[in-house]
């Protein structure tokens, strides 16, 4: 988005700049019902909108969506201001363009994220920009630092706000030949590898008694210590273990 110069088809490199004699002598003139004042007020207060759009920079792919969220912002600050706040108009206009980007992202998101949560996020973003505009480092750990909270917390806040992918987006384009996001995901717990080793374990554990099967169905699958087993199985203890101990050795001995 920083790098982004024509958005929602404004050219914003050739935005126009107002002095504030200007701003004023057009918002009186806008407010007597002219409308030329009301479009030069509008496109001279976009650098505006711009400025506030750059703090939400990991929205990139609703760059134009969120410029014409705070433009809506502008238009409401305008059509509510009243001269005699007695305040500058971008004092006055920052909250609401920033009320009504804000607005966008919570409503357009699909994912459902708690305000709180939104809000710590924003806070983190915040404090990120100010360690990045004093040329430090803004790590995951910095920010934590900076903020008093668990690096988990940033992490977490950061990833709530976050825009979710499709697993079908391309990551490597080439002569019409597309690698998807998709193509680059595994399930390490279903190898060809895991898997025949599962059907060792498998075997191996078939071809033990009954009631050395009994012992780590309990033992391992139900956690139960040996002084349970030993009274539910009806041997004692040392029993328990002893064939505990020698179902595990076959079972080693099978899938080495």
């Amino acid at each position: 988005m920083l790098q982004k110069v024509v958005i929602c088809g404004v050219d914003t490199s050739g935005l126009p700049k107002l002095t504030a004699e200007e701003n004023e002598t057009l918002m009186r003139a806008l407010k007597a019902g002219d409308e030329k004042a009301r479009e030069r007020f509008i496109i001279g207060n976009m650098r505006l909108v711009l400025s506030l759009v750059k703090r939400f920079w990991a929205k990139n792919a609703a760059a134009d969506d969120i410029f014409q969220a705070g433009c809506v912002g502008l238009i409401k600050a305008i059509d509510h201001f009243d001269l005699k706040f007695n305040v500058k108009f971008s004092t006055y206009a920052v909250p609401m363009i920033l009320g009504e980007i804000k607005r966008f992202l919570r409503d357009g998101n699909s994912l459902r994220v708690s305000r709180s949560i939104r809000d710590a996020a924003y806070r983190i973003l915040k404090v990120r920009e100010g360690l990045e505009e004093r040329d430090e480092e803004a790590t995951i750990g910095r920010i934590a630092e900076e903020m008093q909270v668990q690096e988990r917390e940033v992490v977490y806040a950061l990833d709530a706000i976050s825009d979710p992918i499709s697993i079908y987006d391309p990551v490597y384009n080439k002569s019409g030949d597309a690698l998807e996001l998709l193509d680059q995901l595994c399930d390490e717990t279903q190898s060809d590898e895991i898997w025949t080793e599962r059907v060792a374990l498998r075997e191996a554990i078939g071809r033990l008694s009954e009631r050395e099967r009994k012992i780590l169905q309990l033992r391992y699958y139900e956690g139960k210590t040996q002084t349970e087993i030993s009274a539910e199985v009806g041997i004692s203890q040392a029993q328990v273990s002893r064939l505990e101990k020698n179902a595990i050795g076959s079972i080693r001995k099978e899938i080495s």
